[in-house]
């Protein structure tokens, strides 16, 4: 793990290979270890950086008012200070967000954009009672031990054809996480609106979907496809939120693939 120290928080990463940066982001209760079959796999011809978000991993967590600007601010300062060159970003689920909070302050930092089970925030593309529902789950689950609320998401992260190695290692991982760090999380982000971003991304944008998944569903990937211009909606068949443990073969052809190709 590497370090670099952003406005008074300390941020963790792990780095892998050599060729153009990929700087990879994680979503809500992980951190960078996530990433262990892209860091792996994809580091034969990219520069791969997985970062622990604020309040995830090794990384500081950031004050109880921390703003989606403020985590938007935090991977702009990152990238000028851990990542040379302009990077290709890949967000997955709530890291999908801070991407686009990324773009609508910095829209010339990311060469390109990787969305992955992705939302316009959960307020742009989810109705609000099911965002409600969402947020107080998640506070609720604050007051939890994890052994009793993890159970509860796996089953909406992974279909039931997941390997159980994968499933168990995944789990051990959001076990792990900061209650303070997320709550300041969950806070800057449970509300989140970036419908008004799409329409402006100028960069190649890849959407990446499991065809299964049951927290941003086909009809969320569909939307987004249609407000972001000359974006490209990939799915993979039979797998679910997290398809990039779930079915990383899959998942890594499928990012190698957009990237050479924007590359042509």
């Amino acid at each position: 793990m590497e370090t670099v120290e952003l406005a008074g928080l300390r941020i963790r990463y792990q780095r892998a290979g050599q060729g153009p940066p990929l700087v990879l982001l994680h979503g809500a209760y992980e951190d960078s270890r996530i990433w262990r079959r892209q860091l792996d796999a994809l580091s034969d011809e990219f520069t791969v950086f997985a970062w622990d978000a604020p309040g995830c991993g090794g990384s500081d967590d950031p004050p109880p008012d921390f703003t989606g600007k403020d985590l938007g601010d935090a991977l702009a300062g990152f990238l000028r200070e851990a990542v040379p060159g302009r990077p290709h970003v890949l967000g997955l689920s709530m890291g999908s967000g801070i991407a686009l909070e990324l773009y609508r302050t910095h829209p010339s930092a990311p060469a390109s954009l990787l969305l992955v089970s992705a939302y316009a925030g959960w307020a742009g593309s989810l109705p609000p009672e099911e965002v409600e529902r969402r947020y107080a789950q998640v506070l609720a689950e604050l007051e939890q031990p994890p052994e009793q609320f993890i159970p509860v998401w796996l089953p909406t992260l992974f279909t039931d054809r997941a390997d159980p190695a994968v499933v168990q290692e995944v789990s051990a991982i959001m076990a792990d996480f900061h209650p303070s760090g997320m709550r300041a999380l969950l806070n800057a982000n449970a509300h989140a609106d970036y419908r008004d971003v799409l329409p402006t991304i100028e960069v190649p944008t890849l959407l990446l979907y499991g065809t299964e998944d049951v927290r941003s569903p086909l009809s969320v990937a569909r939307e987004m496809n249609q407000r972001i211009p000359g974006s490209t909606l990939v799915t993979i068949p039979d797998v679910g939120h997290m398809a990039a443990a779930e079915a990383p073969d899959a998942f890594n052809r499928e990012v190698r693939n957009f990237l050479h190709g924007i590359a042509g």
